[in-house]
């Protein structure tokens, strides 16, 4: 009995780290909240987040801000069309002095990676990322290595931009557990990052981290023990096969989907001080999970639909379970 109470006692103090990393990031960067909290929601879960927004968002700099204040490991890759897959994972270099060929690791062996502009890549490049992804692991001429834990990959790519760029396939996509739409900010968040915007980039360049590597593993062991009734399962079945049906899309998301959507709302609910998920997680994750998995009919596409509103037409028309 003893050992359950501080056990809990121990996972409430972790789970008000984590809004400590939320509420200080979220000072720092004007009206980027609900970026930081899916970045973080993501790294519990143990996925990966795309976050997409024209240049001067601050897209670089949240994911920088959030890297700082988590003390693991971080690299970061700016992606262009010359980027070959062993600049990404490494390769085997011949040393003169030895005349034997070592394993030079890449960037990608890290906890937090963030590619800047991961659709300036060529595809064979980007295809460097699936394996360490999915599998967490690397594959270098036939040698394995697994990737240290946890592993983040925070990508960042310009939607406007159609030249020298390169779309990311459906299957590159699918890995990202979550897309996160990054807009301009408000008129009074507008002047106030320009008012502030020294104060800013001299804090970040301070900034020290508040939660340990061992704190973050056991948040991500926590974030997997919450509690996800019947009930909710089948709430998020409907919603996935409802993007089947829907007949606006052409297709709709994969058992992943699903999967994706559960384990990202478990995190969720693990942030927000709860271990069992509601319906509102659901509905909380619901876009960022399902917009960047549904393929539009192009009939509708140039009328101007987008995938995030016919979600949010989803989750208006499926029954919510009751509790």
């Amino acid at each position: 009995m003893m050992h359950e109470i501080l056990s809990l006692i121990y996972g409430e103090i972790i789970m008000s780290i984590f809004r400590e990393v939320i509420s200080y990031a979220s000072r720092i960067l004007v009206e980027r909240e609900n970026e930081v909290k899916l970045i973080l929601t993501a790294l519990l879960a143990r996925g990966h987040i795309l976050l997409e927004g024209v240049p001067g968002v601050a897209k670089t700099l949240t994911a920088k801000t959030i890297a700082s204040l988590i003390d693991l490991k971080f690299n970061r890759v700016q992606m262009t069309p010359d980027l070959l897959p062993s600049d990404i994972t490494g390769s085997y270099i011949y040393d003169q002095k030895s005349g034997e060929f070592k394993l030079r690791l890449g960037p990608i062996f890290t906890n937090i990676l963030l590619v800047d502009e991961i659709n300036r890549a060529s595809p064979r490049t980007q295809s460097a990322l699936l394996e360490a992804m999915q599998e967490r692991q690397v594959t270098i001429e036939g040698t394995t290595i697994a990737l240290d834990e946890p592993f983040l990959v925070i990508a960042t790519q310009n939607p406007i931009e159609f030249e020298g760029v390169f779309p990311l396939p459906e299957a590159q996509l699918d890995r990202f557990i979550a897309k996160v739409s990054v807009n301009y900010p408000s008129h009074k968040g507008f002047i106030e990052v320009m008012i502030r915007v020294d104060e800013i980039e001299d804090t970040i360049k301070n900034l020290k981290p508040i939660i340990s590597k061992s704190k973050v593993l056991e948040a991500i062991e926590e974030a997997r023990r919450v509690k996800v009734e019947d009930s909710i399962y089948e709430y998020v079945a409907l919603i996935v096969e409802e993007t089947r049906k829907h007949p606006y899309i052409r297709l709709g998301g994969s058992p992943r989907a699903g999967i994706s959507l559960i384990r990202l709302a478990k995190a969720w609910a693990y942030i927000n001080d709860r271990d069992y998920v509601i319906p509102d997680d659901i509905k909380a994750v619901a876009i960022p999970v399902l917009s960047h998995r549904i393929i539009i009919r192009p009939e509708y596409e140039v009328e101007g639909v987008n995938t995030e509103t016919i979600v949010r037409d989803i989750l208006a028309k499926t029954p919510i379970p009751r509790p």
